[in-house]
């Protein structure tokens, strides 16, 4: 345990996000509120309620979701001079461009990756090898030799990956169809041989493969109470997260994003209705306001006038 954490304490994880990437396109904003010491969130079930969630560091570790977070990397040293607990989830999967098309190409984001864990050390850099996708082109020999690849390039860096298979979400799999037919890994026989062989790739270069919210085997979590004791000392509350998928087993979490804002325009996302949203909306955001998107005018004006938010739960879809 940290010197003078008290065991009593169990602070909250803060999710940032699941449902964007706030690394690569909105540290501003993020570092500003964690100078501020809150933030509030609409609920995306019910937008005209507020959440606020306290982000000071005795209060909440961070999980950090990214695929480039490099925009971040410059205030880290301020992160940890103030004290903040954090760890990164990083998407790193090799997709060919018209898979991925917004990212930058793949050895920047392998250099971002290895920068990032010789800052923050390879147990707080958890690599997700996720969504595996089966489709004409990506069989499981690509997957076995490009996580291979993946794999040999992030030895010494990361100690665990996390994969799961695409979830045939109706919205992601009208968006897919150009790309060709996309196989459901639940009626894949295939599916738990690839992620056994992946498990060994995996093993023979000192990472341990789990499994996000799937029920095939080796389950593990992204919002991992063992892990943060791990790292920082720290208990959270271990309970499975009642808003999530059964499958999932992730600790609760407050997710602090919004649906709708990430610019990486992955052809697979489920957070995104397209790039044209995601970019009106990156219009509409403010990196000095509270919210990392505005409120309806109405709950603006009230918190504007002093108003005290509503405190609530909020369930969240998968990242």
């Amino acid at each position: 345990m940290l010197a003078g954490e008290d065991s009593r304490v169990r602070p909250t994880v803060v999710s940032a996000s699941r449902r964007t990437d706030i690394p690569a396109f909105y540290s501003r904003w993020l570092v500003n509120r964690l100078r501020a010491g809150y933030c509030l969130t609409c609920n995306p079930y019910n937008p005209r309620q507020l959440i606020r969630t306290p982000l000071t560091p005795d209060a909440v570790v961070l999980a950090l979701w990214t695929r480039d977070p490099r925009p971040l990397l410059p205030h880290l040293p301020e992160l940890d001079s103030r004290g903040f607990r954090y760890y990164f989830l990083f998407t790193l999967t090799g997709y060919p461009p018209a898979w991925e098309p917004g990212l930058a190409p793949l050895p920047e984001r392998l250099a971002a990756f290895r920068r990032l864990a010789a800052h923050v050390g390879p147990r707080r850099v958890l690599w997700r090898y996720d969504p595996i996708i089966l489709a004409p082109g990506l069989e499981p020999d690509y997957h076995r030799r490009v996580f291979s690849d993946l794999a040999c390039a992030l030895e010494g860096h990361t100690h665990r990956a996390i994969v799961s298979f695409l979830d045939p979400y109706p919205r992601v799999m009208r968006r897919l169809r150009d790309l060709g037919p996309v196989t459901d890994a639940a009626s894949c026989p295939e599916a738990p041989e690839l992620l056994a062989a992946l498990a060994a790739l995996a093993a023979r270069h000192g990472i341990t493969l789990r499994t996000c919210a799937e029920k095939l085997g080796l389950a593990g979590r992204c919002l991992d109470d063992g892990l943060i004791a791990e790292c920082f000392g720290l208990a959270v509350d271990a309970r499975k997260h009642p808003g999530q998928r059964p499958a999932c087993r992730c600790v609760p979490s407050q997710d602090v994003g919004a649906y709708d804002t990430c610019l990486h325009a992955c052809r697979y996302c489920y957070a995104t209705s397209g790039p044209a949203a995601a970019r009106r909306n990156l219009a509409r955001h403010d990196p000095e306001a509270p919210w990392l998107l505005p409120p309806p005018v109405s709950l603006t004006a009230a918190t504007a006038r002093g108003g005290h938010p509503p405190a609530g739960s909020n369930r969240r879809r998968r990242r």
